[in-house]
This record gives structure tokens, sequence and C-alpha cells, in this order.
């Protein structure tokens, strides 16, 4: 049984203090999916990791009947207010802070790189913040209600977590995934569900989405796959990760 799963599956939540925090940006320069009033909070705190590392969490206004963790968090934390507006039932997002330095972040994303700092970033993200989830809200949800999230080289990292931990995380939310990390010759089993997504201007991510597509459908993997108007960065991964939740955690 998951170390972190509370008996039956069940919600408690505790009390919060609101923190307000500089909006972050997409890279195409809007604002990450945060652009006005929501009726969940956002929380930072930071956590002893690498000399401190920031999460984000954004805690809906209803008891969370599903959790994201995603990578990239300063970013995708701000998508609560997309599930807001899509009317999707109440999801938790927990955002680990990505680096700055593009080569650092991909070595912390994508196995293969620098093995040693992949591995000691996997561990704060899949043991270190789930725990700290849990003692800090009292939320913990079985895999069927769990998910990992990441865009670009993040979603590199959600592909890997997802295949190596499939019983943490039962689905793996992956936007325009890198190329530094690629399907392995045999999959490992079982294989969480898999929602992929790229735009039609962004053709290298396209192209590296459907192989993962391609090889996690021969696998016999659940897997969806849009191919979507947009480029590298677009709003069209915030606008996906409503369809994404709803995918995933359909009741």
């Amino acid at each position: 049984m998951d170390p972190f799963l509370a008996e039956g599956g069940q919600l408690e939540m505790k009390p919060m203090n609101r923190q307000a925090r500089d909006l972050e940006r997409d890279s195409d320069g809007a604002p990450g999916g945060y652009t006005g009033a929501v009726s969940g909070e956002l929380v930072t705190e930071t956590l002893e990791f690498d000399g401190g590392r920031q999460v984000t969490v954004y805690v809906p206004p209803g008891p969370p009947q599903a959790i994201v963790f995603a990578a990239d968090g300063q970013r995708i934390s701000r998508w609560g207010q997309s599930l807001e507006k899509a009317g999707r039932a109440p999801t938790m997002i927990v955002g680990v802070h990505g680096l700055n330095d593009e080569i650092l972040r991909l070595h912390e994303y994508s196995p293969g790189f620098a093995p040693e700092r992949f591995a000691a970033h996997e561990k704060f993200f899949v043991e270190d913040v789930r725990r700290w989830t849990k003692a800090r809200f009292g939320v913990v949800l079985p895999a069927e209600r769990t998910a990992v999230l990441g865009v670009s080289a993040g979603g590199e990292l959600a592909l890997a977590l997802g295949l190596r931990h499939p019983h943490v995380y039962g689905a793996v939310f992956s936007a325009s995934p890198g190329g530094g990390y690629k399907p392995p010759d045999v999959l490992p089993r079982p294989l969480p569900g898999t929602y992929l997504v790229a735009g039609t201007g962004e053709p290298f991510f396209l192209g590296n989405a459907t192989k993962w597509a391609d090889a996690l459908e021969a696998a016999g993997a659940n897997v969806v796959m849009k191919e979507r108007a947009g480029s590298h960065g677009g709003p069209f991964w915030r606008e996906e990760f409503p369809r994404m939740v709803a995918w995933a955690f359909a009741q």
C-alpha cells in the first residue's frame, strides 16, 4: 500500500493562510493562467531542497476530489483559474517550481543527462513534496485520483515519473514533451493513462509527443494524443488542462 495514502482515501482540509505572489508569465508573454480573481487560494512555501525550493499550491474552493503534481509550478499552479472557468471538479494543483537555468532544469527533468541530479529531484518531487502536501493541507488521494503534469522539458519529467511511479500517479499529462527522454524499448508495467498534446506550429515537439503516444499505445496503455493549433509555449497548453482533468478524473 502506498505509505502516503490515508485509510479509505479520505480527505481532511487544514486551515491555511493566503499568500500573495507576483504573477508568472508563460513563454509567449501571456500571464500564466492567472488573469483575475479565483475562488481558490494560492499558497507558496519554501521546502528544504537544493538550498530551498518553492512550491506553489492552488487550493480549490471545495474539498479536492483530485490532485495534480506539476513541474514548473511557478506557472502551472495559476492554471486553477482555467479549471474554475471550465466547471471542473475541485482539483488541487501542487506546483514544484522549476529552475531558471535551462541546462540545470533539463538535468532535473530528463533522465540520462545528470543521473544523480535527476534522482535527487525525483525523490524530492515524488516523496518529499507529497509528504509535505499531506502534512500542510491534510490532502492525500489514491493513484486513480492523482496525476503528474509537465510542459516542454517538464513534459519529459511527467512521462518519466509516471512510468517509474505508476502506484503514485494514475495519470500523466504531458504537453509538448522535449526529445531528451525517449520511449524505452521495453515499457514497464503497469502503465498509467497518458494524455499528450502538442501544437501544429512546433513540429519537433509534436513529433516527440506522437512517438510517445505510438509507443504507449503499442504497449497497451490508455492514451490520448491531441494535435492543436499553436506554437511552443502558446496558451493552448493552459486551455488543454481542463480537458486533461476531465479525461482523467471523470466522475
